[in-house]
This record gives structure tokens, C-alpha cells and sequence, in this order.
């Protein structure tokens, strides 16, 4: 899709080749809407190129594909997804999949309608978030990217939705499509900003991760299976980024949560390992103590005093 010349009804018109999305998107008064959806299991395909004046997004649930873009004048470009990844790709753009072997995908596709009712337009969402302007405005015909949990489930959580979904009640697929192009631009923007260096990107979700999780009992399997890298190469990758194994990290992560309790609740010390995820009140003392110089009672304790005098300092 490129440009927007005008509507043909509801619907956009006068879709030319050219990059991403329609240019006119940051100045039309529009909105997304899903025009197709399936979840799909390929055993071996070779699709011819077609088009269609829609959007699309082909994402990898489990095994391989490829997937051929055939920009106007110019070769066929391959791109080749595993578990994960996905490609968001202008339908008006020459397009096909191949599958070798076995590939279990989800695709929607979505086109651009006149806005109605009351939620913002394609040009207000952008103009509040950069990286959805950046997105809009990209000249490339596609993007691929990779990610395992957030775009997969709100994917997921789309196609229930619209399955759910009574005639009349649209604006939840709305609001969750909307949702979805914001999660992917900003996706696409830590892509371009970390350029070559993926290695800082799996850092990145690694703690992204970890303080998500702190509460819970993980290890660094559990990071790396996140991340999907192998966890002798994300530990040693993360020690290189921040200094740090992850389980540090992880650990001085929790003593900082600990001293925000033990600040601003009345949780009882007794109770603070759980929320924290560390086994026992005994091993939470003594890496408390060893983080901070205090134990947990005495840092309270000394919290309290200089809460006390600071309050009558502004008195």
C-alpha cells in the first residue's frame, strides 16, 4: 500500500505500490480493520506470487518457511521465518509462500477504513506515538521481525475476539489491532535502534524478563528459553553487557523491591521473601544485609526515623 487518493465508500482507495502502509495515513481520518484471519498448519507448499489490497501479517507459531516479496521492477527478495518470527508485508507488493517442510502460522490481513465512532484515528495514534509514525511512514514494501510472547499473544488474543465478536460490537478488535500495530512499531523501532548489535536486544528482553518474573522461583534456563538462546551463550552475553551474571542481576533486583517494601508497606518482614520470590526469611536477611548493610528490620527501622524527621523538616 502507498498512496491514498481518496474513498471508495467506507473503504480507502487508489492503493499503488510503494512502501508499508498508505502515506496518507498521517493525514486521513482512518482507522485499521481486519479483513481476514487463519491460523494455518503447511505440509510442504509453493504458493504463486498474488496480491490483495490489504496489509498482512504472517507469523511463525512452529516450524519454517520462506516467504517471497516482488517489489515492482525489481528481483524477488527471500525471507526465511522460524518459530517467532513474522513478517509484516504491503499486499499490494507481489508476494508468495514456501513451505519445505512442516510450518504452522497465523496470518491476518487488514485494510484501512473511514474512522467511526470514538476511538482515535490511524493520524491521531501516530501523532502520540513516534515509533507508530515511523512505522507508517516506512518506505520498505515489508519488515521482519521476531518475538516470541507479546506480538504471538495479542495475535492470539485478536482472532478470539474477532471469533467472539457480535455484528455491531467492532470496537474491541479495534482497540486490540491498534494495540497490536503500536506493540509491533515500537518492536520494529528497538530493531533499527540496536542495528547490528542483537546482542544487546536479547539483554534487553532478558530483563525485561526478570522483572516481570522477579517474584517467581526462575533460573537461567527460564530467561534463556524466553529469549530463545542457548544459556550458556545469553549468560555470557549479559555478564559482557552488564558486568553481571543474570542471576546477580536478578538477585539485586529483588534487594531493591525488598527496600521499597520494607520503605512504603507494612508488609510483615516474615512475608517480603514471598513477594520477592527468595526461598526463606533466613537467606532474604542475609543477602539483604549483604546488599545494603542492614537487615531487613534494621532497615526499616531507620526508614521510619527519617520518614519521622523529614516530615517535621517540612512542617
Amino acid at each position: 500500500m502507498a498512496n491514498v487518493s481518496g474513498w471508495n465508500g467506507s473503504e480507502l482507495d487508489g492503493w499503488e505500490p510503494g512502501g508499508l502502509f498508505p502515506q496518507k495515513l498521517m493525514l486521513a481520518d482512518c482507522r485499521p480493520e481486519v479483513s481476514a484471519y487463519y491460523f494455518k498448519e503447511w505440509n510442504g507448499f509453493d504458493m504463486a506470487l498474488h496480491t490483495h489490497d490489504s496489509s498482512e501479517i504472517m507469523y511463525v507459531i512452529d516450524g519454517n518457511c520462506s516467504v517471497g516479496v516482488k517489489p515492482f521492477g525489481e528481483n524477488e527478495a527471500v525471507v526465511h521465518l522460524t518459530k517467532g518470527g513474522f513478517i509484516l508485508l504491503d499486499g499490494t507488493v507481489p508476494h508468495r509462500l514456501l513451505v519445505t517442510g512442516r510450518c504452522r502460522m497465523l496470518n491476518i490481513e487488514f485494510r484501512f477504513v473511514e474512522r467511526d465512532g470514538v476511538l482515535p484515528s490511524t493520524k491521531q495514534l501516530a501523532e502520540g506515538e513516534e515509533a507508530l509514525a515511523a512505522l507508517f511512514q516506512n518506505p520498505a514494501p515489508y519488515v521482519v521481525l521476531r518475538e516470541f510472547h507479546d506480538v504471538h499473544q495479542l495475535l492470539k488474543n485478536l482472532v478470539l475476539e474477532l471469533d467472539a465478536a457480535e455484528s455491531g460490537q467492532e470496537l474491541m478488535p479495534q482497540l486490540m489491532l491498534a494495540e497490536l500495530l503500536i506493540r509491533i512499531a515500537r518492536l520494529h523501532q528497538e530493531y533499527v535502534e540496536a542495528g547490528p548489535d542483537t546482542q544487546s536486544m536479547y539483554v534487553r528482553q532478558c530483563i525485561e524478563y526478570l522483572y516481570q518474573n522477579y517474584d517467581r522461583s526462575i533460573q537461567v534456563k527460564d530467561a534463556a528459553e524466553h529469549v530463545r538462546l542457548h544459556p550458556g551463550y545469553l549468560q555470557r552475553v549479559f555478564k559482557q553487557k552488564t558486568g553481571m551474571s543474570i542471576m546477580e542481576y536478578l538477585n539485586a533486583y529483588r534487594m531493591d523491591k525488598t527496600a521499597m517494601l520494607l520503605r512504603q508497606t507494612e508488609i510483615p518482614v516474615a512475608d517480603i521473601a514471598d513477594y520477592v520470590g527468595i526461598g526463606s526469611r533466613q537467606y532474604l536477611h542475609l543477602m539483604f544485609k549483604k546488599h545494603t548493610g542492614q537487615t531487613p528490620v534494621e532497615y526499616r527501622k531507620a526508614s521510619r526515623i527519617a520518614g519521622y524527621v523529614d516530615s517535621r523538616d517540612v512542617q
